[in-house]
C-alpha cells in the first residue's frame, strides 16, 4: 500500500475516533451534570443502570478511543519512516485488507493470532 494511500485510510479513521471522543465527552459531561443532582439516587433503582454503571462504561470506551488514537499517531509515524504495511514479528508485508480494516496494525494476521 503507498503512503498516500495510507494517510488517506489513516486520515479517515482518525476523523472518526475524534467524533467518537466527542459524543463520549458529551456523554461524560451529562453523567457529571446527573450525579451533581441530589434528588439522583439512581443506586437504588431497581429499574435501570446505575450512574456509577454508565461511568464505567463511558471511561471503558474513552480510554479506548484514545489508545486508538495513540496507534493512529504510531500508524502515521510508520508511514514517515517507510515501515508502515511491514509486520514489526515477522517483516512480511500485512496484507492490504488487514489494513483496510485495522490501518494501525503492525503485525500481519499470521503473527497477531
Amino acid at each position: 500500500m503507498d503512503a498516500v494511500t495510507a494517510t488517506r485510510m489513516l486520515d479517515d479513521r482518525e476523523r472518526e475516533v475524534e467524533h467518537r471522543l466527542s459524543r463520549l465527552r458529551d456523554d461524560e459531561a451529562s453523567l457529571r451534570h446527573d450525579r451533581a443532582d441530589a434528588t439522583a439516587d439512581d443506586e437504588h433503582d431497581p429499574e435501570g443502570s446505575t450512574l456509577s454503571g454508565e461511568w464505567a462504561q463511558v471511561d471503558a470506551l474513552r480510554r479506548g478511543a484514545e489508545s486508538e488514537r495513540a496507534e493512529i499517531l504510531a500508524a502515521r509515524e510508520r508511514v514517515a519512516s517507510g515501515t508502515f504495511g511491514v509486520c514489526e514479528q515477522c517483516g512480511r508485508s500485512i496484507a492490504d485488507e488487514r489494513l483496510e480494516a485495522r490501518p494501525f496494525a503492525r503485525r500481519c494476521i499470521a503473527c497477531a493470532t
